[in-house]
């Protein structure tokens, strides 16, 4: 629990998809800190006696819950939240699956596949996958935002200008993130927590997991901002440094394409150097690689690098 926390906003007090007509869960004055109790990714639905079969009977009209929505006071359009975020009190059980037909490689990895993790919720050491590899954890928010001017119901799952599911591996412990507000009280929620998670989620979860969030929402005037920016404390890959990487490209004039590429040769790489099985690779690059666009300018030609950890395998 978050002694310095005024607020608490429990896991029972959420909603699923964006609606500015949601009634508010509490109304709060800028500069308090609330504690988020958040459900993981599949809404409880897998559990640490789960089996792969039970992938394929995922309710996802129940996946991706957040905590909220907060009503900031005074926050109006074109203004921003800057939220910051101070800890993160975990369950120490998360899970990571392939879900047909999602994740950048759908078409080649068409069967449900499902990892659990038991991993440490308080001294965060490397989490095992398997029998040789061990991830190093990060907790971060998958999604976190503001509610869009648009009326009705909106998917939870596309990221939007004022944030939600935008599943950035640097949202973690000390970040400050900015939010535009599109709507009076800004009707903030975060969820869709994870242990850890490589940048790009490339088969489309990462570690999912319920934790519980600090965080502190203050309130900029007349923000105008475009999109979410974010600010970090620090170094954003020391937890990862170590050993170095191993790195495959994807090189030509279209950036999903190179970047498709990149990540199946490294699916390639580890079942050749690991032994592991392809959808056990692909499943491991989405908690711990990360995607960068390495080269946009020597035209037509561009290069995406997809960086693999090497300490996993320490």
């Amino acid at each position: 629990m978050c002694v310095a926390c005024q607020h608490t906003i429990h896991k029972a007090q959420g909603h699923l998809g964006w609606n500015n007509a949601f009634e508010p869960a509490l109304r709060v004055a800028p500069g308090q800190t609330c504690f988020f109790e958040c459900r993981d990714a599949s809404n409880g639905q897998l559990t640490p006696t789960s089996r792969v079969a039970d992938v394929g009977t995922l309710d996802f009209g129940q996946v991706n819950p957040v905590t909220g929505p907060v009503h900031v006071d005074g926050a109006e359009p074109g203004d921003a939240l800057k939220v910051t975020i101070h800890q993160f009190e975990a369950s120490g059980f998360g899970w990571t699956a392939n879900i047909p037909g999602f994740g950048i490689l759908a078409d080649q990895f068409k069967e449900a596949a499902l990892a659990l993790w038991s991993y440490d919720k308080t001294g965060q050491a490397p989490a095992a996958y398997g029998k040789s590899a061990k991830v190093p954890l990060k907790p971060m928010v998958g999604t976190i935002g503001n509610a869009p001017a648009a009326p009705g119901l909106h998917s939870i799952i596309p990221p939007r200008r004022v944030g939600g599911n935008m599943d950035i591996r640097d949202i973690g412990t000390g970040t400050e993130l900015w939010l535009p507000v599109e709507v009076e009280g800004a009707l903030f929620s975060l969820g869709d927590c994870h242990a850890a998670q490589g940048d790009g989620e490339v088969c489309g979860t990462a570690i999912e997991t319920s934790m519980s969030v600090a965080v502190t929402i203050d309130l900029v005037k007349d923000a105008n901002l475009a999109t979410p920016r974010f600010t970090t404390k620090g170094p954003v890959t020391r937890h990862l440094d170590e050993a170095g990487y191993e790195v495959t490209t994807g090189v030509g004039p279209d950036l999903m394409a190179g970047a498709r590429d990149a990540v199946a040769r490294m699916v390639d790489l580890l079942t050749a150097e690991h032994g592991m099985a392809p959808e056990e690779a692909y499943m491991l690059c989405s908690v711990c690689a990360d995607l960068r666009i390495s080269e946009i300018v020597n035209q037509p030609n561009w290069v995406v690098a997809f960086y693999f950890p090497r300490i996993v395998f320490a």
